[in-house]
């Protein structure tokens, strides 16, 4: 039997309070640890391993591609999509600097650390977000997420 040593990274944008944002890969994301690694893929610092504190975040974006598509124009609200497929808890996350995210969550209390959300489009470059709980203006779950 061969055993597969090779790590499983994760690509990620990481969105901190102060703005600032980061991309490039992560192997040690775990919403139970404080903090993780990112080996990052921006030209100025491509390369470098970055020790994160989730403190530090408001996000983390588990993405399908690092350079997205500037083109596509993201569906953000449930009545956009077919949401007869969507699985999970309906939820809206606004955040303080405005941004705000639709999607569905299995695993959302105010009392978590943090939980993700699937994002409402399923194009969306977005697989799933990371959302820092106590980094969040408001949550607004089930019919009241859909406005």
């Amino acid at each position: 039997m061969v055993e597969n040593t090779e790590f499983v990274r994760n690509r990620i944008v990481l969105h901190f309070l102060d703005n600032k944002v980061l991309k490039g890969y992560t192997h040690d994301f775990t919403p139970l640890r404080e903090k993780f690694h990112l080996i990052s893929e921006d030209a100025s610092s491509k390369g470098e391993v970055h020790e994160v504190h989730c403190s530090d975040l408001k996000a983390v974006f588990f993405v399908k591609t690092l350079e997205g598509n500037r083109d596509y124009v993201e569906r953000k609200t449930f009545r956009s999509v077919d949401s007869e497929g969507l699985r999970g808890l309906k939820v809206k996350v606004e955040f303080p600097d405005g941004e705000v995210i639709r999607g569905t969550s299995f695993g959302y209390s105010r009392g978590r650390k943090g939980f993700f959300v699937i994002p409402v489009d399923p194009a969306s470059n977005n697989e799933r977000i990371y959302v820092v709980t106590n980094k969040v203006r408001d949550v607004r779950i089930g019919a009241a997420a859909e406005t």
